[in-house]
């Protein structure tokens, strides 16, 4: 069975706050989340489920409808008060619970293995590749599952930091722990954090970090009940406290509950991280529409 596509879409947490991923890139007025889904077809996916707020479903349904897209696709709903059992939304909060809770809306809706991204995230047409090749043939109850690792310096910003998980493999390539690091500047091909204390910390070009693309089976919504149970019991009263995927998985690692393979690749991710990343961002697709692969308008509307 082919796997599908589950896009973190609107509303997932403190990135997902607006109508960004509408913002037109291609020439055509496609959007990031257009060259994703494009992507991903080509790479053998066989459907998209984007998880969005209640709130956003008009608008967001409407974009959808008018591209045609030429595989299925279905919704999953994110919203504070979705909760197991014996839990309510503590008074006064108003931040969504996190990556991992907007995972687990997709429970019923994903029943085949699934790569998880970001709508507003350009990740490139050899990540989608690698993931659905891995995917294709993962037993659905496996807990073998991946993460596609990209290379540090394709993934910084001229315009200012990024935040980056920084992963550390084994011999086996498997991951063994994700630091976040969120001041990292770019220095020529590589990468220098500031920490805390004001101290710095180089970070070659080609070590792999997390941009939130993953690939998994079913199996991953028994974990997430569990784990997003316990977040719960632990810090659900607290009014800005989530619970992210990148925690959640590294949980399972250290638990020895699942294995993550590290799928190398070296597209080159792009983001509007800053507004100056925009027309940069704008520019790259237009190299990669003169180079052929991608259509100047990707689904002809």
């Amino acid at each position: 069975m082919k796997p599908t596509l589950l896009v973190l879409a609107a509303g997932m947490g403190s990135r997902y706050g607006g109508l960004k991923q509408m913002d037109p890139m291609g020439p055509s007025g496609e959007t990031i989340l257009d060259y994703s889904v494009f992507d991903a077809v080509r790479a053998g996916f066989g459907k998209v489920v984007f998880i969005i707020r209640p709130d956003f479903e008009q608008a967001f349904k409407e974009m959808i409808a008018k591209k045609k897209l030429p595989v299925p696709v279905d919704y999953a709903f994110q919203s504070l008060d979705k909760l197991p059992a014996g839990f309510s939304v503590p008074e006064g909060r108003e931040k969504p619970w996190g990556t991992t809770h907007a995972i687990l809306c997709a429970k019923g809706v994903v029943k085949e293995n699934f790569a998880i991204i970001n709508a507003d995230d350009f990740y490139g047409r050899n990540s989608y590749e690698v993931v659905a090749n891995y995917l294709k043939d993962l037993d659905p109850a496996s807990s073998d599952f991946a993460m596609v690792g990209f290379l540090m310096k394709n993934t910084l910003s001229e315009h200012g930091t990024v935040a980056r998980g920084v992963c550390k493999t084994d011999a086996s390539n498997h991951l063994v722990e994700i630091a976040e690091l969120t001041k990292i500047a770019k220095v020529g091909d590589n990468g220098r954090n500031t920490n805390e204390d004001g101290t710095t910390t180089d970070i070659p070009g080609d070590t792999p970090v997390s941009m939130n693309m993953w690939g998994c089976t079913p199996k991953l919504f028994d974990h997430l009940d569990r784990i997003f149970l316990e977040f719960l019991k632990e810090r659900g009263t607290e009014l800005k406290s989530e619970c992210f995927i990148p925690m959640t998985i590294g949980q399972l690692i250290n638990e020895g509950n699942a294995t993550v393979n590290v799928l190398r690749t070296d597209s080159a991710w792009f983001g509007v991280t800053y507004k100056e990343d925009k027309p940069v961002v704008q520019a790259n697709i237009n190299a990669l529409i003169a180079k052929g692969e991608y259509p100047d308008n990707l689904w002809n509307v």
